[in-house]
């Protein structure tokens, strides 16, 4: 449709994509001085910046599909466009304004004068342009067709900004990274999103009004808009921040009512003029309606008058008037194709039945008549005009709709296009839908990428009389992907059944994606065996599925092995998995890997610290955070592995307040009350940071309330941590019998080892506890977490034996061996055997000065003889050190509850485990021993 348009304008060709709307800087100054005139810019001189200010898009967009280009592209002026300076310049004397918004009903012209004032008024800088589209109402989505078109119009976007991952969310740092970035521009940049009515989500609102807010002053937004968006319209106005084009002033005047009939080729009389444009109300797309209509008419005047008198909507008018002047294969062609978001002559013909669609649609798109070129050959209905023609089409062919659905299912994925077939196939035959989706093994799509929420909402409405494998195994995928095992494990069997009871037993791709959540269930039952024996079979179908199908769902892979890693992880299979990890790590970077490569690297970074090396624990957990930052994965939506790695290394690092962060970053992940080791990691390291505060009493009773009910098989290595963590808290709490009691739930793994030989040294067992360290392997490739515990328990058991220069050698290759991790609690938590040993032989901790200020002897902390001979049975932590010093000083408990920000039944705790740590009964007997032990 050529002039201001009925309803919605869409974007055109990729050949007139590139024209962006940029200005002429050098003129910028004089172009938004109120009331100056705007530069001449001829159309080459404009096509030619902008050709050269723009980039070529990324092929694909990051769920997979192909970049629509032409979204991107300011739509081209029709020859039938009536100018409106009037509209131009009020845009162009504010154009330095934060907001722009041009408001009003479909067909008012709102695009049209948009893309008139980009290419006539240039803004000072570069200008963008993205058309909405309704799939945008996703964050993840929205905001990544934004990067797309910031990218396409000419802007470099630093590597860091990264792109979203998942359709329903986006990282808020991505938003922050893409504000300090646009902030620094030294012109500001002028992004138009028109149709932003698509645009229903107040989460996507307020991450604009964000960004509008944080990216000043290299940002000018523009939204043309149907609806009134979800902005705090008034504080700009309060501000005069914001330039408004409202239905109202979009509305034609008398005047342009005859120059838009006049370009038509339609002479009305004034009179006639004024009674069209006030009975439309100066609606232009209803006025250019009625132009279309009376061409044909022999008496103009007359038909416009009779239209108006005998028709009450635009709709009546557009099928028995315009519609009816169309040839009857044109007819055909447009109330068929009605059905669809974009036409292909290819796809039309397929509807039709005819080989007539090319002429068709290059007919229509000349005369610009209901249909947008979107390039490469296909075009889209306009939009009202598409939905008018739906209701005809029932009206006439009663039953056809769903039969046209299903061709159209058909040609596309023939074509290769699924994600546009899948609605249609939806709409014409579940059956077939299902089977496309997973015979193109798009079912990893359900757990990863931005299309995920998308198809999840889609298959959601399948019918439950829709029988076979490939529905049976998308419910099931549906339901593992949120979290529903009971259900999703029941529809897992019933496509187990179908696929044993049917003949033949279902194609390659089926029988993978079967491999594929049967290695899932065994990752979420705990179960390696199953897990590991669904890999092998996916490794052997993966040679009978075509090379094509695996290049283009790098996902499923990435997954699979992702899920056997986990299972093998979780059975204590350390080796296995990390062989499976790494090969899930190396996948190729993408927006559908992200997840699996995310949760690959934190997996790998878990092994390393159950191994006891902290250093590669930390890097792996790092880049873990780094993939999820850079693909902007938000904090809810990963695995939360890798923050309790961090949380774990800043425990034996002692820095309590990094690894406090990290459990509450960890615990605010999905994972957190769905994945197994998540929710056991949350608990023995809340229960270890806990001890390491001072409080044995909060950890134990954190292990025995705060314990997940078990969803999978026992993990050996869980059991050890969690009898490990009991230990140390009965040891702490001096009672070493339950300590002995609690680990043997454990295993004979070195850690379990060195624990029971300490309860045993509590115990004056000094004999046993040497036969016991003495059995643990020399060589089990453990690292310094575990080693330097080893070594300070043989330590303490050679002193115990008398032999000291054995327990001083010891001592000094722990230290040496804790060095470079900076690894202070198992010298925290040693006892007070450590303590005399340093003030005897100060020269050991030389060299040492990263140890806590507790443990530092000789120049960093002299100690006294009363120290010597009765040393605190165990270090305080720095809460009760800061509730000593005030008690020192006379305060009462309820005024060092108000000066530590504390409550007083915490207070009163601290002050329990003071006294009892000092083998105190009363505050001033705390006091004295503190001093005596220099630690006031």
């Amino acid at each position: 449709m050529d002039g201001v348009v009925a309803g919605r304008h869409f974007l055109t060709s990729a050949r007139l994509a590139a024209l962006d709307g940029h200005g002429d800087h050098r003129n910028e100054r004089v172009a938004n001085r109120p009331g100056a005139a705007m530069p001449h810019i001829s159309a080459d001189q404009l096509a030619s910046r902008q050709r050269q200010s723009t980039v070529p898009p990324p092929a694909l967009m990051p769920n997979g599909d192909p970049i629509l280009a032409a979204r991107f592209a300011v739509p081209p002026i029709p020859k039938t466009y009536v100018r409106r300076p009037r509209l131009i310049q009020q845009l162009s004397e504010n154009m330095l304004c934060p907001l722009t918004l041009v408001n009003g009903p479909a067909g008012a012209g709102k695009t049209l004068l948009a893309a008139d004032w980009i290419r006539s008024a240039p803004a000072p800088g570069p200008a963008a342009w993205l058309t909405l589209e309704h799939g945008d109402d996703a964050p993840g989505v929205f905001w990544a067709y934004v990067l797309a078109a910031l990218r396409r119009h000419g802007l470099v976007l630093p590597e860091n900004i990264g792109t979203p991952a998942r359709a329903n969310e986006v990282d808020s740092h991505l938003l922050a990274r893409l504000s300090v970035h646009l902030s620094s521009l030294g012109e500001p940049l002028l992004l138009v999103l028109d149709e932003f009515e698509r645009v229903t989500s107040a989460e996507i609102a307020s991450q604009v009004q964000f960004l509008l807010r944080h990216a000043r002053p290299g940002l000018r937004l523009a939204l043309i808009s149907r609806t009134e968006p979800l902005l705090p319209l008034h504080r700009y106005r309060a501000a005069g921040e914001i330039t408004e084009i409202r239905a109202a002033d979009l509305a034609f005047t008398q005047q342009e009512t005859a120059d838009l009939l006049c370009r038509h080729g339609l002479s009305l009389s004034a009179e006639g003029a004024r009674a069209l444009t006030e009975r439309t109300q100066g609606w232009a797309a209803g006025i250019r309606l009625s132009a279309l209509a009376t061409q044909r008419a022999a008496d103009p005047e007359s038909f416009l008058k009779e239209f108006e008198a005998g028709q009450s909507t635009v709709a009546d008018f557009l099928l028995a008037e315009v519609l009816d002047t169309q040839s009857v294969e044109t007819q055909d062609l447009l109330l068929r194709t009605s059905i669809l978001d974009q036409t292909h002559p290819d796809l039309a013909n397929a509807l039709t039945g005819r080989q007539d669609a090319a002429p068709l649609l290059f007919r229509l798109q000349r005369a610009n008549a209901f249909i947008e070129p979107m390039g490469h050959s296909w075009y889209r209905h306009h939009p009202l005009f598409a939905e008018i023609l739906q209701v005809h089409l029932r009206a006439r062919h009663p039953g056809l709709e769903t039969e046209l659905h299903r061709r159209a299912a058909r040609w596309l994925c023939t074509a290769g296009r699924l994600a546009d077939a899948l609605p249609h196939a939806a709409a014409g035959d579940w059956e077939f839908a299902a089977s496309q989706f997973v015979d193109n093994l798009a079912i990893g799509r359900l757990f990863t990428g931005l299309d995920a929420l998308r198809l999840s909402d889609l298959f959601a409405t399948m019918p439950p009389e829709t029988a076979g494998p490939a529905p049976e195994l998308i419910r099931a995928a549906c339901e593992l992907a949120h979290y529903d095992l009971d259900s999703g494990l029941d529809h897992l069997r019933k496509a187990g059944k179908h696929l044993h009871d049917d003949s033949p037993v279902g194609t390659s791709t089926v029988q993978l994606s079967y491999a594929f959540l049967l290695a899932l269930e065994g990752r979420l039952l705990g179960s390696a065996d199953m897990a590991q024996a669904a890999a092998d079979t996916a490794e052997r179908l993966e040679r009978e599925v075509p090379a094509k199908l695996l290049d283009d769902h790098p996902e499923l892979p990435a997954l699979l092995q992702t899920d056997l890693g986990s299972a093998l992880l979780w059975a204590g299979r350390f080796e296995a998995a990390q062989a499976v990890l790494s090969t899930a790590a190396r996948t190729a970077e993408g927006p559908t890997t992200a997840y699996p490569r995310h949760e690959s690297l934190s997996r790998l970074a878990l092994i390393e610290v159950l191994r006891g090396w902290l250093a590669k624990a930390e890097s792996h957990a790092q880049a873990a955070l780094s993939q999820a930052e850079c693909r902007g994965l938000p904090p809810s939506s990963r695995t939360g592995v890798g923050q309790l790695v961090l949380a774990a290394v800043a425990i034996d690092r002692d820095n309590l307040r990094t690894a406090r962060t990290a459990l509450k970053i960890a615990a605010q992940s999905s994972a957190a009350h769905h994945d197994p080791i998540v929710a056991m990691g949350l608990t023995i390291l809340r229960s270890r940071l806990l001890l390491a505060r001072g409080d044995p009493q909060g950890a134990l009773d954190v292990l025995d309330t705060d314990k997940p009910t078990p969803t999978a098989a026992p993990s050996p290595w869980v059991n050890d941590a969690l009898a490990l963590a009991a230990a140390a808290a009965h040891l702490a709490e001096g009672d070493p019998r339950a300590a002995m009691a609690a680990l043997e739930k454990g295993s004979d793994a070195p850690q379990c080892a060195t624990a029971a030989a300490r309860a045993r040294l509590a115990c004056g067992e000094s004999e046993t506890a040497r036969q016991i360290l003495d059995s643990i392997p020399g060589d089990i490739g453990s690292g310094p977490a575990v080693t330097v515990r080893a070594l300070l328990a043989r330590a303490q058991t050679a002193l115990a034996l008398g032999d000291e220069p054995t327990g001083r050698r010891l001592l000094a290759r722990a230290l040496s061996c804790a060095r470079p991790e900076h690894l202070r609690l198992p010298f925290l938590e040693s006892g007070p055997w450590l303590r005399r040993l340093l003030h005897s032989h100060p020269e050991l901790t030389q060299a040492h000065d990263w140890l806590p200020p507790g443990l530092l002897t000789g120049p960093h902390r002299p100690e006294s003889d009363a120290t010597m001979a009765s040393p605190v049975a165990e270090p305080l932590s720095e809460r009760e050190l800061d509730v000593l010093a005030r008690t020192a000083q006379m305060m009462s408990t309820q005024e060092i509850a108000a000066d530590l920000c504390l409550s007083v039944n915490t207070v009163k705790t601290h002050l329990k485990s003071i006294n009892r740590k000092l083998c105190a009964t009363r505050r001033g007997q705390a006091v004295r021993r503190a001093k005596e032990l220099h630690l006031l």
